[in-house]
């Protein structure tokens, strides 16, 4: 299938290709609880919030690199977040995943982050600053190391197996 049916079987509108073949799209994207594998097409830029959670994802390749609203990939199978945007303006939520890291996470969050149950065992690559609330509990975390240097709202870390505060 082309481009354009791919859209039209998605409800994706007010989109526009690129020369690379990516699409970049004014208005939100939803692509969950459709049992994916993987994405269908792969994106620029949306100019919304971007949904792909509830699937089977095991890769976020193909996700847009630049999100304004927020992003959800929750309960996919991810072991990572390669591929994953690299700023968005939103929430980032990558809850009830395999995650043993945040490496590849984006470097800009525009609000809270929510990485609960997964198999974390650091946060190598946590922002430095989360603007809303971090929650990080349910994980296999020992130590806070890597952690953000502020965390505006709640830093939620309870039910992980830490020894210390230090990197708080």
């Amino acid at each position: 299938m082309n481009i354009e049916e791919i859209c039209e079987i998605y409800d994706i509108i007010n989109y526009s290709i690129n020369s690379d073949n990516s699409i970049d799209v004014e208005g939100d994207v939803d692509l969950s609880n459709m049992g994916h594998k993987e994405l269908p097409l792969n994106f620029n830029k949306v100019y919304g919030d971007f949904h792909c959670g509830y699937n089977q994802l095991t890769s976020l390749e193909g996700s847009p690199k630049s999100i304004t609203g927020g992003f959800t990939c929750l309960s996919n199978k991810l072991t990572s977040l390669k591929g994953g945007p690299k700023s968005v303006g939103g929430y980032y939520d990558c809850n009830v995943n395999r995650l043993t890291s945040l490496e590849f996470m984006a470097d800009e969050i525009g609000e809270s982050l929510f990485c609960a149950q997964n198999n974390l065992t650091t946060l190598k690559g946590c922002p430095e600053k989360i603007n809303g609330t971090l929650h990080i509990h349910y994980n296999s975390l020992t130590s806070l190391e890597y952690g953000p240097k502020l965390v505006e709202g709640d830093f939620v870390c309870k039910s992980n197996y830490l020894t210390t505060l230090k990197g708080c």
